[in-house]
């Protein structure tokens, strides 16, 4: 058994991928295994991805899927999940294998920046949301974690079944709901992503809050999620 599993789904993201498997390739932390869930690409992808990892092909698309499809297989004994898209520090891996040492932790996650370069306002965005939104949200015991930089102790993502596979978006902030009764969720300042900030160049910033905003009302009043989520390559 590794310690870590990284667990990664790709959809068309030969632009992107090799920013993620890249910088796992540089990890001070070397006792871990990664996994690209690929969901039946079209472009280069799986050919990227093979040189670096184990990819596994699911034609059944979805990111809850995806990601519960690699924990199936995976061997570590923390389970984080980093999208296509974005690029990890070089000591990421060592410091979630550091935080869960405390073993009264069941998952983790660290701030995400742009990967690009970006105006101001979007820069600041990013900072807000996964700094002080999600710190807000850990201290208020309502956490919000976002998948693309979710770190999960194995035994507690069984415990609560993993990702929601009914859901093609929100699946990753109903997790956190679940599975901190497990435990508590931490948050590592030390290590950090870098995510592409595409979405949000182009939805603009006030159309990315809004469809989120839009989406939290969904999932609390019909327990549902939105399913319009426009693949942006």
């Amino acid at each position: 058994m590794v310690e870590i599993s990284v667990i990664i789904p790709a959809l068309n993201e030969q632009k992107y991928i090799r920013h993620s498997l890249d910088g796992l390739a540089a990890q001070t932390f070397k006792d871990f295994e990664t996994i690209v869930v690929d969901g039946d690409s079209a472009d280069k992808t799986r050919e990227i991805a093979r040189k670096y990892a184990k990819v596994i092909v699911q034609k059944k698309r979805g990111m809850a899927l995806a990601r519960n499809t690699g924990a199936k297989i995976a061997k570590g004994k923390i389970l984080l999940f980093l999208d296509a898209d974005t690029r990890p520090s070089n000591n990421l891996l060592q410091v979630y294998h550091d935080t869960f040492k405390d073993h009264r932790v069941v998952a983790a996650t660290t701030p995400i920046y742009p990967l690009e370069k970006t105006r101001k306002r979007i820069a600041w965005g990013y900072s807000f949301v996964s700094i002080l939104f999600v710190r807000l949200s850990l201290l208020l015991n309502r956490p919000r974690i976002t998948g693309l930089n979710f770190a999960v102790r194995r035994t507690a993502f069984d415990k609560v079944g993993g990702f929601n596979g009914r859901l093609i978006t929100y699946e990753d902030w109903d997790l956190s709901r679940r599975i901190k009764k497990t435990g508590r969720i931490a948050y590592a300042s030390k290590a950090y992503v870098d995510t592409s900030a595409r979405r949000v160049a182009a939805w603009g910033v006030f159309g990315y809050f809004k469809y989120y905003v839009e989406d939290t009302i969904q999932y609390y009043l019909f327990k549902s999620a939105k399913e319009d989520y426009e693949q942006i390559r």
